[in-house]
């Protein structure tokens, strides 16, 4: 649903390549793409975006922004979400927890979307913490705060 546009347009232009010009190498850390033979590191890259824009945290953040009227005022529609600058020290994901700053834009401002998310365990499901927009003139608009009373109600601002 937020995929994100250049990344669909990569993979379809090397979907003319052959099985044995293509190779992926998946390892601790991170993704290898080759094309042509030779490593192509902005296939690499556009594949990492992807698979952060379809992790249930990312969804989830985006879910929320499309639902809050004050943030989408702010924007203004239509709504654009822009690709993740992956050497961003805010944006860290490990095992329990992810941060992302998910840049996003329309036509009255720009800024990011400050997501924390977090799980129990491994294999868990994610659970939102905190979404908030950041405009580009340092305005701060709450988008979503988990409730303090039980850990799992939800509580939009």
């Amino acid at each position: 649903m937020f995929a994100i546009r250049t990344c669909r347009s990569i993979l379809k232009l090397d979907s003319r390549f052959s099985r044995k010009q293509n190779a992926m190498v998946s390892g601790e850390t991170g993704l290898l793409f080759q094309r042509g033979g030779q490593w192509d590191p902005y296939l690499t890259y556009c594949l990492i975006q992807k698979a952060f824009s379809k992790a249930t945290y990312y969804q989830q953040a985006l879910e929320q922004l499309h639902g809050h009227p004050e943030a989408l005022e702010a924007l203004g529609t239509p709504l654009n979400v822009h690709c993740l600058r992956l050497t961003d020290k805010y944006n860290f994901v490990d095992i329990a927890e992810a941060q992302l700053k998910i840049p996003v834009s329309g036509p009255k401002s720009e800024g990011h979307l400050h997501v924390i998310s977090s799980r129990d365990a491994p294999f868990q499901r994610w659970h939102l913490q905190e979404v908030f927009l950041k405009l580009e003139d340092g305005q701060q608009i709450p988008v979503f705060k988990l409730s303090g009373n039980t850990g799992r109600e939800v509580k939009k601002e």
